[in-house]
């Protein structure tokens, strides 16, 4: 018998015997999994696809998958061999995604593509060649083009990640809005694109006079999007969840006069940089780094990570804490080229690190309780990416059934 028919027949034999067991005792199971196992389970097993799309069943999946916080990875590749690698604070492993058969339909062959940001079930990708937006949707096979945006086409290299926000409807209401924010004839400028319209919006932010939300809940009501982010001052711009009218703050950080020449946004080269800023929904994280072991010093070694957070103002930037040195330790490792995203919801600042030395790629998950004060280091398995191209990089919330 060949190999494959021999893994069918492991397969159905493990899903009959798994359906013999107490439908309660199956509930339980697969509430426990991550839906990309699900998705894998309804597909061989009408029995479990009947339970999984039982309303009630729904329900109480998302409710819980709200809880779970992803991480998303897309390896530059074909479109044809497309796979988002994600990873789940919830599991120990990776998990698998193919889009390749969802992107024939609308992506060229040879096509560029690059993971921008991810909410919920979509995830919105960029394509270098022909300058477009795609949003996909995974769990029920659906992918569509933006318009342009009222900016024009963009290639990957005008997104910046700290500027972009995707925000996801209910389960089930297959809606979403995208907002980024730019810098416009010498004013910030918010664009919105609504997927019920299928069309983009605009408004001019105006300067901040009073003082912005703060504490563990700021995150959850205020959407914070970086405008322009320079080596003394920033433009951040801020949409209160109740309101329409998006205002922006100036803060500053003063750099000490030996440093300011050794500021990289985003992206740091270890034998020229020694020190990384990342910015994100009104937080930036600075992650200092000194000379590592190379006689050529082509690789830094880092030796601490900073959080900062707006002023009650918005003027300047304030310490927040500090990586305990006991963290450090765990994660610290030469590195050539350091890549980072920072995201706050639910009253939790995550930072991702990922870092490439000799062609192996590091992840670092970092978590920080606002109201507690403390920090937790998230182990990441292997993702099997050495010697791949890192084309995007995102946090989201939890898979939902719809």
């Amino acid at each position: 018998m060949p190999l494959s028919s021999e893994v069918e027949c492991h397969q159905s034999s493990t899903t009959v015997g798994f359906c013999l067991l107490p439908s309660e005792l199956i509930q339980y199971i697969i509430l426990n999994l991550a839906l990309p196992e699900i998705v894998r389970l309804k597909s061989i097993s009408k029995s479990i696809d009947s339970i999984t799309s039982d309303e009630n069943f729904i329900r109480e999946y998302n409710m819980q998958s709200n809880l779970y916080n992803w991480l998303f990875i897309y390896k530059k590749r074909w479109s044809r061999l497309s796979v988002l690698h994600g990873f789940t604070d919830q599991s120990d492993r990776w998990f698998k995604i193919s889009i390749a058969g969802i992107l024939n339909s609308i992506v060229s062959p040879g096509e560029d593509l690059f993971l921008l940001t991810a909410s919920g079930n979509y995830f919105l990708f960029a394509l270098n060649t022909s300058r477009e937006v795609i949003s996909v949707n995974p769990m029920n096979n659906t992918v569509r083009k933006l318009p342009p945006s009222p900016l024009g086409p963009r290639g990957t290299s005008s997104w910046r990640r700290s500027s972009m926000k995707l925000l996801c409807g209910p389960s089930g209401s297959g809606h979403f809005r995208f907002l980024f924010a730019e810098m416009h004839e010498n004013g910030p400028i918010l664009f919105e694109y609504n997927s019920d319209t299928d069309k983009w919006g605009s408004m001019e932010a105006r300067e901040n006079v009073g003082d912005l939300p703060r504490g563990s809940w700021r995150g959850d009501h205020v959407i914070f999007l970086s405008a322009m982010n320079g080596r003394n001052e920033s433009v951040i711009l801020a949409l209160p969840s109740q309101s329409d009218s998006p205002v922006f703050v100036r803060p500053r950080f003063d750099l000490e006069g030996n440093e300011e020449g050794q500021l990289a946004v985003g992206l740091s080269w270890g034998s020229v940089i020694d020190r990384l800023l990342v910015y994100g929904d009104g937080n930036m994280m600075i992650v200092r780094s000194d000379g590592g072991d190379d006689v050529n010093k082509r690789s830094r070694l880092l030796k601490g990570v900073e959080l900062w957070g707006l002023s009650s103002n918005g003027r300047h930037w304030e310490f927040l804490s500090k990586v305990p040195s006991g963290v450090i330790e765990k994660i610290k490792k030469p590195y050539g080229v350091i890549v980072g995203c920072l995201e706050e919801r639910d009253g939790k600042i995550r930072a991702v690190l990922m870092s490439n030395f000799e062609g192996i790629w590091d992840i670092i998950w970092l978590c920080y309780d606002i109201v507690w004060r403390h920090w937790t280091w998230v182990p990441i398995p292997e993702c099997n990416m050495k010697g791949s191209n890192m084309a995007g990089i995102s946090f989201s919330s939890g898979l939902t059934l719809s």
